[in-house]
């Protein structure tokens, strides 16, 4: 997945849609993900901005949802799920075998982001694992294995 460098004049294009309207933020915040691969720094004022709230208002979305980045993603992103149902079926385990392979929930590297999400809403399919904004259901760690290869 190859996303666009930084560039206000870009990111302004990509936003007009949202220009105005208060009830744009999320989507705003969204769309400048899915254009640059993360909501650099710069991004807030902007949004703040053409959305018509104050920075902090942006801010509060942008910390709340945890599926938006303020820095770059890394070559490939697992989420693994932690919420009750998950922890369950086995999740533990699932998040145990990272840590021995030195990726533990919550590191970033270069190649490897592992982070923890409290519920994909795949509770009957746990333990769930995206990999690279696909959803695994009844993970195991071979199965986590094999979609990173």
């Amino acid at each position: 997945m190859t996303f666009d460098a930084w560039s206000e004049e870009l990111a302004a294009a990509v936003l007009e849609p949202c220009q105005g309207d208060e009830t744009m933020v999320l989507v705003a915040l969204q769309t400048l993900q899915e254009r640059f691969g993360f909501v650099p720094a710069e991004g807030v004022p902007l949004v703040a901005r053409l959305c018509n709230v104050s920075r902090a208002d942006v801010h509060g979305v942008l910390s709340f949802y945890h599926e938006l980045r303020t820095s770059p993603p890394a070559g490939r992103m697992v989420r693994v799920c932690r919420a009750e149902a998950c922890q369950a079926v086995g999740a533990r385990d699932i998040e145990r075998a990272f840590a021995d392979a030195g990726h533990p929930v919550g590191s970033h590297s270069e190649s490897l982001s592992v982070e923890a999400v409290y519920c994909f809403g795949n509770c009957a399919l746990g333990p769930t694992v995206e990999v690279d904004g696909t959803l695994h259901g009844y993970c195991t760690e071979e199965i986590v294995a094999e979609a990173l290869r």
